[in-house]
C-alpha cells in the first residue's frame, strides 16, 4: 500500500530533525537506551513524528528490556502497515506509518500483551501528545 502523504526528501528534510529524517525516511534505528521516550511514562497519544498520525496509546506501552519503547498494539490497526523485512541478514516485520510511510521500527511476536506482540518503536519516530484524547476505534 502506498502511504497518503508522499513528500520529496527534500520536504521531509525541512521538516524533520536530521534524526527524524534518518529514522523516518531513511530507516535508521537510533541506539538502544538513547531515546527520549525508552522510559517514559506519561499518559498520552504518541504520533507519528512526520505526519502526526495517532499510532500507538501509553496504556499499551510496557518495559520490554530492549532499549526501545514497545507497545503491545497499535492505537487503530489501521494506522500502521507490516511489512516483511529482509535487511541485514535477518527476516523481521518493519512497522511503517500507513499515513506517511515512515519507518517507525519493527513488530516481534514476543509481547505480553493477548495479542503476543512487542511493537518495538524508535523514540525518534514518535510524539507524545499528552493533551489530545485517545482516537476512536476504527478512525
Amino acid at each position: 500500500m502506498s502511504p497518503e502523504m508522499a513528500k520529496t526528501d527534500e520536504e521531509w528534510r525541512r521538516q524533520l530533525t536530521p534524526e527524524q529524517f534518518r529514522v523516518l525516511r531513511q530507516k535508521g534505528t537510533e541506539r538502544a537506551f538513547t531515546g527520549k521516550y525508552v522510559d517514559a511514562k506519561d499518559d498520552g497519544t504518541y504520533r507519528c513524528a512526520a505526519c502526526g498520525a495517532a499510532l500507538f496509546m501509553s496504556g499499551t506501552k510496557f518495559e520490554s528490556g530492549t532499549g526501545w519503547p514497545s507497545f503491545t498494539e497499535p492505537a487503530v490497526a489501521e494506522a500502521v502497515e507490516l511489512i516483511k523485512d529482509r535487511s541485514h541478514g535477518m527476516v523481521r516485520t518493519e512497522v511503517v506509518c500507513r499515513n506517511c510511510g515512515g519507518h517507525l521500527g519493527h513488530v516481534f511476536d514476543d509481547g505480553p500483551g493477548p495479542g503476543g506482540q512487542r511493537f518495538c518503536i524508535n523514540s525518534a519516530s514518535l510524539d507524545l501528545d499528552t493533551d489530545a484524547p485517545p482516537p476512536l476505534p476504527g478512525v
